[in-house]
Parts: C-alpha cells; structure tokens; sequence
C-alpha cells in the first residue's frame, strides 16, 4: 500500500510518500527513511526503486523531496547539503510517528547524494538505528576531483564556482550551471535519472556540496549497523568513496563492490542480484518480522 503524505521541515511542506507492505498485521515495523539524489525526485527515480525495494523486503518506507526538489516547498534547485540533513532528520520524527512504525527502528537509506546524506545523517543523529547507503560520498572535495580528473575539467569546475561567488557577491543573485558541470554523467548513464530530476543549479549547491563531509561522522554511526554499497566502476561518485568511509567507520560495517551498471546498482539488468545481496545484509543486521 502507498499514501501520499506532507510533514513539514523548517516551515516547509514536504511531500512524501510511505510504502506498507502487504503483510502488515498491526505489527509495529522497523521501516527506511529513503532520500533521493542530486538534486532528483521521489518519483520514477533510484529512491522509488529502493523505497518499494524496502516494502517487497517487509519495511515500511517512506520517499520524499528535499526542499527545492520535486513536489515539495522551496525555491527550486537551492539545495544546501545542511537543509537536507534537517529534512532527513525532519522525515524520521514524522514517520516515527505512524502507528505501523517502530520508532526505535527506523533505518535511512539513500542513492548518490541522498546516500552521503544518509550517512550525515545517521553520524549525528542517534535516532538512527541503520544506515544503507548507496554509491555515496563521504568528502566533497575529494569526490568533485574524482568526478573532474583533468586539470583542464578541473579548473573549468572551481572557475566556474569561483565565478558564480563574484556574481552573488556583486549582484545578490544566483548564478546558475549545469547539473552536468557539477556532476558528468556520460549520456548512456542518463537513461537512469529520473525525469523529474533538475537539469541546473546555483553554484551555492556546488559550494555545498564542496564542503560537505560524511568522513566526518561516519565513525558515530557504530555500534549502529552501516552498509556501503557501490558499484566498483563508479564513473560518476568515484568507488574510493564508499572505500574510505569504511576504512574510517567503527563496527559492524560491511562495504560491497559490485560489478555492475556504473552508479545505478538497481538498474533492471541488475536488481535481480544487488536487492539479494542487500537483504542479505539486512536480514542479518536489520531483520523485520515480515523477512521471507
């Protein structure tokens, strides 16, 4: 079953929408707060995919847009990685509230950016009982080098974010890029963006992005269960990413590389076998009553 749902973050409406699996009985479940990545969508999206993943495996779920994304509050595409971590944190004190839910176990999980989100999130907030993260970042800085590996790539990156600081120091004003300039994706790649995802974005994301890190406070996630899951040919977050977050969390902690469809694990030729290995993992770490 679906609902669609609002809760509001920082004085914003955000739109939701909780997933409950079939064989809910009245049964409080551990459920998954999922969040979607760069600047993207709930809707026919990674995050859906995971979301109504989470529900077939016996979790309840909730996706929902960021502020600025989708069909929630804000101005669009002024995401700041700090406001949605507030909005992570925001989603969990709502959906621990439903009557399906087990408020002490509610695990977060994200694709991408929302996966460096995730992390963030659980490192600083105890509420979190689990972390999936997947083809996350833990240090921006380090990922946009990864991502622009030429020096020409890389100075046309920061010119044009050093660019776009002169312009809102002069006029107050956003100067805006391509998601693209932030993010290469190749064009076979793109297929798997959801079409509702924002094509651009203010450079401030880019800072945002830039100076956010999950290496920080990945090590506060244990003794809480952390997977890092990644594609081990990762052209878009390069895999050294969810590599070093492993290396500098605490136990339990397990990182999959998987050979497969580069960034989008849960791409339809692969599902098959990376939702096996994740419920796996969950079964293990983060059983529900309804695991089959």
């Amino acid at each position: 079953m679906q609902e669609q749902v609002t809760f509001e973050s920082d004085g914003l409406k955000l739109s939701g929408v909780i997933h409950i699996p079939d064989g809910f009985d009245g049964t409080r479940l551990p459920a998954f707060i999922v969040c979607h990545g760069f600047v993207g969508s709930k809707d026919e999206s990674h995050a859906q995919i995971q979301a109504e993943m989470m529900e077939q495996f016996g979790y309840v779920a909730l996706r929902f847009d960021f502020r600025c994304c989708g069909e929630s509050e804000g101005e669009r595409a002024q995401v700041r990685c700090m406001d949605q971590v507030a909005d992570a944190k925001n989603a969990l004190t709502f959906l621990a509230k439903r009557p399906e839910v087990d408020p002490k176990r509610i695990g977060i999980t994200g694709h991408s950016f929302g996966a460096a989100v995730s992390v963030y999130t659980a490192g600083v907030d105890e509420r979190v009982a689990c972390c999936l993260s997947s083809c996350g970042w833990g240090d921006g800085e380090r990922k946009f080098r990864g991502q622009h590996p030429t020096e020409e790539s890389w100075n046309k990156f920061v010119d044009i974010l050093d660019e776009g600081r002169a312009h809102k120091h002069d006029t107050g004003e956003s100067a805006w890029m391509s998601r693209f300039d932030a993010v290469p994706i190749p064009p076979a790649l793109r297929k798997n963006l959801s079409p509702k995802a924002i094509m651009e974005i203010p450079t401030e994301t880019a800072w945002s992005m830039r100076n956010f890190r999950a290496d920080d406070v990945v090590a506060n996630i244990a003794p809480r269960p952390l997977l890092l899951f990644h594609t081990a040919n990762d052209t878009i977050t390069p895999t050294i990413e969810s590599v070093r977050m492993w290396e500098k969390a605490g136990h339990p902690k397990e990182l999959m590389l998987i050979d497969t469809t580069a960034h989008f694990p849960l791409a339809p030729n692969d599902a098959p076998r990376t939702k096996a290995m994740m419920k796996g993992w969950l079964d293990k770490f983060f059983p529900t009553p309804l695991t089959t």
